[in-house]
């Protein structure tokens, strides 16, 4: 009876001890998980050999911009079903000289995938009434509408698309 009073009496202590001894091993995890955990780093991703980057601008005429757009919103469902994928669509703001431009980027397997892709889309019948439409609202120079279509290649160092 005696030893089961000692033990008692010695509980509070080996209570304190097992407290501490948890804290200890909850400490030394903690600190282990966070020198093990990898720590962000920027990593370099390769862009497709083959692939590449349309850049295209559509200059309107004063003022046309916001009809163009409302075109392309309803012309970008064409252009996904003919596997046209359109990174985004920009309005330059801020700057007067681009006041009047229609901006977006189109990302293609490869170059040639881009010349059928858009040969399917031209051929479309859906695609006609939205052609008709736009041609008005773009700027012609020399009898030609002002589009500037832009192939670009990822570099080395760029993140894919």
């Amino acid at each position: 009876m005696e030893k089961n009073q000692a033990q008692i009496q010695d509980m509070p202590h080996r209570v304190k001890r097992g407290c501490a001894m948890l804290l200890v091993v909850l400490l030394s995890f903690m600190s282990g998980a966070l020198f093990s955990t990898r720590r962000p780093t920027i990593q370099e991703v390769h862009a497709g050999e083959n692939q590449v980057l349309e850049l295209m601008i559509y200059h309107t005429m004063p003022g046309k911009v916001p009809a163009l757009e409302s075109i392309f919103r309803d012309v970008s469902r064409l252009q996904q079903q003919h596997n046209l994928k359109v990174l985004g669509y920009w309005v330059p703001n801020e700057d007067p000289a681009w006041k009047d431009t229609f901006v977006y980027v189109v990302v293609h397997p490869s170059r040639e995938a881009a010349e059928v892709n858009w040969q399917a889309l031209h051929a479309d019948p859906a695609f006609l009434p939205y052609r008709r439409a736009a041609e008005p609202l773009i700027e012609k120079v020399n009898g030609r509408f002002n589009v500037d279509e832009v192939f670009m290649r990822p570099s080395g160092f760029s993140p894919a698309p």
